[in-house]
């Protein structure tokens, strides 16, 4: 039997044509447009980032390169890295569309936890880092039962939450400072692996750490492009997306050989990239973060589609918890001891990293990688005012405008994507 082609199967042959020549050009067409087009499609991402450039570039000139120095740059990991550590957690909290105003508070109790048990009680360093993490989890569900099961605002629970564990910090440490801890505790905010493998004056394994990172993140790019061109999804020029590929490398290796340079790799950058790298996978690829999102983007829309909205809240907090710990480990390892203040503002650092590294106000945007943007554009800030000698009241100024300027840019995003409905 011979078919017969229908008058339709001309237009369709053509538009199929067309949308894949569309795709093709998507892929390889080059220029400024195509730059332009990359910047603005996503402008709440790529703002945080030229934002990160220039401030680093700001105050290189203005102290001499001294802001990138390879001590002062170790410094900066050493110094910020519990509030990125409390940015991770933050970050999701601020997606699902709650707060936590109790993460400073949180940190000085676990602080105090295993301060208590590895000076004052003389045991092991595992043993307070395991106490300290306990007690931060069981914090979490406190606030996670509040918040899920019982139906009490975050904002109220967390507030709460920050005078309770603040006057607990009070009780366990009896209104004193204690100190020092181990060596072996010391170490893990200021420790660095550093000649496992040699090197003329650097660290060679630091460079060689990175150095598969950025291989890692150039594969996984390419991945994800290939199947964005796979599904016809527009995608930057071939030449453009090389071109991130090397500029990103060429920025993290610089930054490895700055650290290689000074004392190595600081064993809390590992911890740190360990919990960007776990976390970045969970709210990308997971049930779980697709849940998260969810309930900050809809609520309603969440519920009816079946989401176990309570379930995934509690465990928001419990998580929120677990990092405030993590932190507070780090915090009390880098100040050799545990003092009653410890943690004071860290949940505003923490909150300000989330906002300026682009997560919405309203909930249902942000990511883990922005919150670190974020939370590395205040710590560049303010470790390039103090090298400066700017007051501390100056400081906090500028910090609080930067937090403002982020939220209203996130505010002109979203009218900006409304009138162009």
């Amino acid at each position: 039997m011979t078919q017969t082609v229908g008058p339709t199967s001309e237009p369709e042959a053509e538009s199929a044509t067309a949308q894949k020549d569309n795709a093709t050009a998507g892929a390889l067409g080059t220029g400024t447009s195509d730059v332009r087009t990359l910047l603005t499609r996503n402008l709440r991402t790529s703002g945080i980032y030229i934002a990160f450039v220039v401030v680093v570039a700001l105050f290189a000139i203005l102290t001499g390169g001294t802001s990138l120095s390879p001590g002062n740059i170790t410094n900066i990991v050493l110094q910020y890295s519990y509030i990125l550590i409390l940015a991770i957690g933050m970050v999701i909290v601020i997606i699902a569309g709650h707060i936590d105003l109790s993460v400073g508070s949180v940190v000085a109790v676990t602080g105090a936890t295993s301060a208590v048990i590895v000076i004052r009680h003389d045991q092991p360093w595992w043993v307070g880092v395991l106490a300290a993490l306990a007690v931060g989890l069981a914090i979490g569900a406190w606030h996670g039962f509040w918040v899920a099961y019982v139906g009490i605002p975050a904002f109220i629970v967390t507030l709460a939450g920050m005078l309770l564990f603040r006057g607990l910090t009070l009780q366990i440490l009896d209104n004193i400072s204690l100190s020092p801890f181990t060596p072996e505790y010391g170490k893990i905010a200021s420790g660095f692996s550093n000649g496992l493998l040699g090197g003329n004056g650097f660290d060679a394994f630091t460079l060689l750490i990175f150095g598969v990172a950025v291989v890692v993140y150039a594969v996984s790019q390419f991945r994800t492009r290939q199947a964005r061109v796979r599904y016809n999804q527009p995608v930057p020029s071939f030449p453009l997306f090389v071109a991130q590929i090397v500029v990103v490398a060429a920025v993290v290796m610089a930054f490895a050989y700055q650290l290689a340079t000074a004392r190595g790799l600081p064993y809390v950058l590992v911890i740190l990239a360990v919990l960007i790298l776990v976390y970045g996978v969970v709210t990308k690829r997971t049930v779980f973060g697709r849940q998260v999102y969810a309930i900050g983007g809809n609520l309603a829309a969440a519920t009816l589609s079946g989401v176990k909205v309570k379930v995934v809240n509690f465990w928001i907090f419990v998580n929120m918890g677990f990092l405030a710990a993590v932190a507070g480990v780090v915090f009390s390892s880098r100040s050799n001891g545990a003092q009653p203040g410890a943690g004071n503002s860290f949940e505003l650092d923490a909150i300000a990293a989330a906002f300026i590294g682009g997560a919405a106000v309203t909930g249902g945007v942000g990511t883990v990688v922005g919150a670190m943007v974020g939370g590395l554009l205040v710590g560049v800030m303010s470790n390039g005012m103090q090298l400066m000698g700017v007051d501390q009241s100056i400081q906090s100024m500028v910090k609080g405008l930067v937090l403002l300027l982020a939220v209203a840019f996130d505010v002109y995003n979203k009218r900006r994507a409304g009138s162009g409905r």
